[in-house]
């Protein structure tokens, strides 16, 4: 499994941390190792002083694409889900700063939280998908897919023009504005509309 993953896809994000609006997809990687699943608990790395959360919606590819055609992406998913890409973000501002590449603060173990799936077909516009994430019970992050730079089958043809997607694999799409930092004893709670998809503590 890989697990893909978009930066700057929400304007209102990239204005919250001070970075331009993309012209093309921004597409890194994390290791199959970052996965966490069934709503274990995320626990703070002892490398960073400053991990956030940063709720997306993703994709589980169904089949195996390479080169695809826009109009063809919808067929390499049916499901959507919820997940959290979790940033050391204090490393990441050291590592910009320093023109150097940043896996260490997006890449590292368990930082790819992935929560249930909804078929797409219950989802109706996939254009217009709510999604929220609570944190100790107030609503801390909201977001809908209309308001992503770069829709879901864009980015699908996007990514595979560069890797061979298979199935199985994930796509994380991207954080809307409302970022922020994790403590110790947070719970965290991540919906697509009013349905949860993932419920979790930091520890």
């Amino acid at each position: 499994m890989k697990i893909f993953a978009i930066g700057q896809n929400y304007v209102e994000h990239n204005k919250e941390l001070n970075s331009v609006n993309p012209t093309e997809p921004v597409v890194f990687m994390k290791p199959d190792t970052a996965a966490l699943r069934n709503n274990k608990p995320f626990f703070i790395p002892d490398f960073s002083d400053e991990v956030h959360y940063e709720t997306e919606l993703i994709v589980k590819i169904n089949r195996i694409g390479k080169n695809i055609a826009p109009k063809f992406a919808h067929r390499y998913y049916d499901e959507i889900g919820l997940g959290v890409d979790f940033t050391a973000r204090d490393i990441q501002r050291r590592l910009k700063k320093e023109g150097k590449p940043w896996e260490i603060c997006k890449a590292f173990d368990n930082s790819a939280v992935i929560g249930d799936f909804i078929p797409k077909s219950e989802l109706g516009n996939l254009q217009n998908i709510h999604f929220h994430l609570d944190m100790d019970g107030q609503t801390v992050q909201q977001g809908n897919s209309a308001d992503m730079i770069f829709e879901i089958d864009t980015l699908i043809a996007y990514v595979s023009r560069f890797f061979t997607l298979k199935i199985g694999d994930i796509l994380f799409t991207g954080t809307p504005a409302g970022v922020g930092r994790v403590s110790i004893g947070n719970r965290l709670e991540g919906y697509i509309f009013n349905k949860k998809m993932f419920d979790f503590y930091v520890k």
